[in-house]
């Protein structure tokens, strides 16, 4: 029998009033997220929420020709979905499965009357979203102004803080797409993580065999998404 995570495994659940989680509760649907999965489209309505619990979702944004580029990651410290009670109700991006895993899914009306009550869940995802812009602006700054190297080391860190192992499930030419940037250079900045016996990589399966190092060898950016985060999510 499959093991079933509750709802608070979700750093954003688990901060809620016991009120709150209880309005929540009876219309939580626990699902299998695979990978790959799209959630949503750029331009398409949202209908649910999603609460990752062990998986990891990239926000994309496509362009015309198709390529793309992850403008952000969310994993168990929030939400996918934040635009349907923000008023907006559509987005600009694409919300794709990166690492698979399960999640808890939420019918939009529910949450948007929770946030409009004005308690902890409101002041919550208020500062998660803080968190997620942070997360945004710095990724930007990133891709515009550090190497290959140094933005792949930011996402295996920015992605194992939402894992429970050192393990990630990732072909290089996603990695690529992920990052923007040509599958060549994933390549070649994978393979020095290798040789300096940082990372080991192998058929799309990367272990990360010495955080620290990997910590040195990123750019500033990491810190400051995590740092804002944590500040932010306490």
């Amino acid at each position: 029998m499959r093991e079933i995570h509750q709802p608070t495994a979700n750093r954003l659940l688990g901060a809620l009033a016991p009120d709150e989680l209880g309005r929540l509760l009876p219309h939580l649907e626990y699902i299998a997220m695979p990978l790959g999965t799209v959630l949503y489209k750029s331009g398409g309505k949202l209908r649910h929420v999603y609460f990752p619990i062990d998986c990891i979702v990239s926000l994309l944004y496509v362009l015309a020709d198709g390529s793309s580029a992850e403008i952000a990651i969310v994993g168990k410290e929030g939400l996918i979905g934040i635009g349907l009670f923000m008023g907006g109700e559509t987005t600009a991006n694409h919300a794709v499965v990166q690492s698979g895993g399960h999640a808890y899914r939420l019918v939009g009306r529910k949450i948007k009357d929770e946030f409009h009550r004005i308690g902890t869940l409101h002041e919550q995802f208020l500062r998660y979203i803080q968190a997620l812009i942070t997360q945004m602006t710095q990724t930007a700054v990133c891709n515009r102004h550090h190497s290959v190297d140094q933005q792949l080391c930011r996402w295996l860190l920015m992605s194992l803080d939402r894992l429970s192992s050192n393990q990630l499930y990732m072909t290089q030419e996603l990695i690529a797409n992920m990052l923007g940037v040509r599958r060549e250079g994933v390549t070649e900045a994978a393979g020095k993580l290798q040789r300096l016996g940082i990372i080991h990589y192998h058929r799309g399966h990367i272990e990360v065999l010495d955080r620290p190092k990997l910590e040195t060898l990123c750019c500033e950016c990491y810190a400051v998404v995590k740092r804002e985060t944590d500040r932010l999510m306490q």
